[in-house]
C-alpha cells in the first residue's frame, strides 16, 4: 500500500498537477465577553466555511481587562491581536496617532452609507473609517411592570429620578429577594463611570470646566453620588460595588431587580424567554432626567478594528466585512431571531418593519441614540467632547482612579466626601502632570 501511494503522489506530480493545500492565516481577535460577541463567535461556521484559508483564535476577556490589554498592545505595537473589539472613545484617539489601520477594503456591498450617520462619524478620523460598528447603544430604563403595578405606579416615558427612587423604595422587597433598583457599581472608567458619568450630566456636572480644571468637587457631582449610592443601599443588591453590565444583566433576567437603567442592547435579552425568567413582563422607558435636557444620553459602539502591527491586515478586513455586514444580520436573525440581531449600527434595520414589530424596544433605542449630542455633554460648557466619557487619551486612567473611589463609597470603604475629595485631588495631579491646560 505504501508503494502504490508514493507511486501515485510521484505521477501527480510528474503530470504537472499538485494536491490542494491552503496557507492558513490565523486572525488573533481580542473580543469583550458581552452576550453579542459571544454569539458571533457561535456563528463563524459561516465565514470559515467561505473563508477555509483563514483561522480564528478569539481572546475573550472582561470589559476592563480587554481595555488595558487592547491599549497595552496598540500603545507599543506588541502585534499580539490582528483585530481589537473597541469603542468610540478608543477610535479617534488610536487612529490619530497612526496606530490603527483604515478600512478601505471592506467590499463593494459592505455599504457603509447604510450605517448610522453618528455611529459612523464617531469611528471615523480625517473623513476615513478606523473601525465597523458590530452594535450601538445608548441607555435607557428596562423595569417589572407587573412590580410596577404591585407598587401603584405608572412609569412615564421618561421618568426623574426622584420617580425612580420612589419606585425604587417602593418596589423592594428584601425578604423576597427582590431589589428596587440594580446600577452599576463595579469600578471602571467604562463601568461604573460611564453610568454615573451619564448621570452626573443629567444633574449639570462636567468633569472639567472651560479651562480644563476638574470639577469633581462641585455641587453637582456630590448631589449624584450622594443619590446614588443613598438609593442604591437602600433599594440595591447586596454586594452592588462588584456589578458590572454583566451581573447586572444576570440578576434582571433571574427576576431580582425592579428596575435597570442601562445599556439599550440589553433590551433583548431580558425580553428574551430564552433568557430571562421575566421575559413577558419587561417594560422600557427613557432614561431617566434631571429637567435639563438630554444631556445624559450616551453613544456608544463596540466595533471592530485592525491594530497597524497586524500583519494580517487583508484577512482582517475581510472577516471584519463579514461580522458588521447585512449578511450577518440576516444570519443572526434567522439562527437567534430578529429581535436578537445586533442593534444600533444600521439604518436599514430600523426601517425593517419585521424588526419593529419583532423589538418593541427597536424606536426607543433609536431615539435614545439620535438624542446622544456628543459633542456638547453637559449642561454648562465644557472642553469636550463624549458623553459617558471624556474624549482625551488621559480619561482612561483618570477614570479608572475616580471609578475606584466611587465605588468604594458604593461599598461603605470611603464617604461621599472624601471620595469626591480624593477623585478631586488624583484628577488634578493626572491633569497637571499630562500638561494642561494645552
Amino acid at each position: 500500500m505504501k508503494v502504490l501511494v508514493k507511486g501515485l503522489l510521484g505521477a501527480v506530480a510528474l503530470a504537472g498537477f499538485s494536491l490542494p493545500a491552503y496557507a492558513a492565516t490565523t486572525l488573533t481577535i481580542a473580543t469583550v465577553n458581552n452576550g453579542q460577541m459571544i454569539v458571533m463567535q457561535k456563528l463563524t461556521d459561516d465565514f470559515t466555511k467561505a473563508n477555509p484559508d483563514i483561522k480564528l483564535n478569539w481572546v475573550t476577556l472582561e470589559e476592563n481587562v480587554l481595555r488595558q490589554k487592547v491599549t497595552t498592545d496598540v500603545a507599543t505595537k506588541g502585534g499580539q491581536f490582528d483585530i481589537y473589539t473597541e469603542g468610540n472613545y478608543e477610535v479617534p484617539i488610536f487612529a490619530k496617532k497612526g496606530w490603527l489601520v483604515p478600512l478601505d477594503k471592506l467590499g463593494a456591498d459592505y455599504d457603509a452609507d447604510d450605517l448610522l450617520p453618528a455611529i459612523r462619524a464617531a469611528l471615523s478620523y480625517d473623513g476615513k473609517l478606523y473601525a465597523a460598528p458590530f452594535y450601538g447603544e445608548s441607555w435607557m430604563m428596562m423595569y417589572r411592570k407587573d412590580l410596577m403595578d404591585k407598587a401603584g405606579l405608572k412609569m412615564p416615558e421618561r421618568p426623574t429620578w426622584d420617580f425612580v427612587r420612589e419606585a425604587a423604595d417602593k418596589m423592594t422587597d428584601k425578604a423576597a429577594g427582590v431589589y428596587g433598583i440594580c446600577l452599576r457599581g463595579k469600578p471602571g472608567w467604562g463601568e461604573n463611570m460611564a453610568f454615573l458619568t451619564s448621570m452626573a450630566n443629567t444633574d449639570g456636572a462636567r468633569w472639567f470646566d472651560e479651562k480644563w480644571a476638574p470639577q469633581l468637587n462641585s455641587p453637582e457631582w456630590k448631589k449624584t453620588l450622594d443619590f446614588y449610592v443613598s438609593m442604591m443601599k437602600a433599594d440595591g443588591p447586596p454586594g452592588a460595588s462588584s456589578n458590572g453590565f454583566n451581573e447586572n444583566l444576570a440578576l434582571f433576567n433571574d427576576g431580582k431587580c425592579g428596575m435597570w437603567i442601562d445599556a439599550t442592547v440589553a433590551a433583548s435579552f431580558v425580553s428574551d424567554p430564552k433568557q430571562s425568567k421575566v421575559a413577558d413582563k419587561v417594560g422600557f422607558a427613557l432614561a431617566p432626567d434631571a429637567g435639563l435636557g438630554d444631556h445624559g444620553n450616551w453613544l456608544w459602539t463596540w466595533s471592530l478594528a485592525i491594530p497597524a502591527s497586524s500583519k494580517n491586515v487583508d484577512a482582517a478586513q475581510k472577516f471584519i466585512s463579514w461580522a458588521t455586514s447585512k449578511h450577518y444580520l440576516d444570519l443572526v436573525a434567522s439562527k437567534e431571531g430578529i429581535a436578537n440581531v445586533p442593534p444600533g449600527t444600521r439604518t436599514s434595520l430600523y426601517k425593517n418593519p419585521e424588526y419593529l414589530t419583532a423589538a418593541p424596544f427597536a424606536q426607543m433605542t433609536l431615539a435614545s441614540m439620535n438624542a446622544a449630542d456628543t459633542a456638547h455633554p453637559t449642561v454648562k460648557p465644557a472642553p469636550y467632547t463624549g458623553g459617558q466619557f471624556v474624549g482625551i487619551p488621559e480619561f482612561q486612567g483618570i477614570g479608572t482612579d475616580v471609578g475606584q473611589d466611587f465605588s468604594a463609597a458604593l461599598a461603605g470603604s470611603m464617604s461621599v466626601d472624601d471620595a469626591l475629595a480624593k477623585a478631586q485631588a488624583s484628577t488634578e495631579a493626572a491633569m497637571k502632570k499630562a500638561g494642561y491646560p494645552k
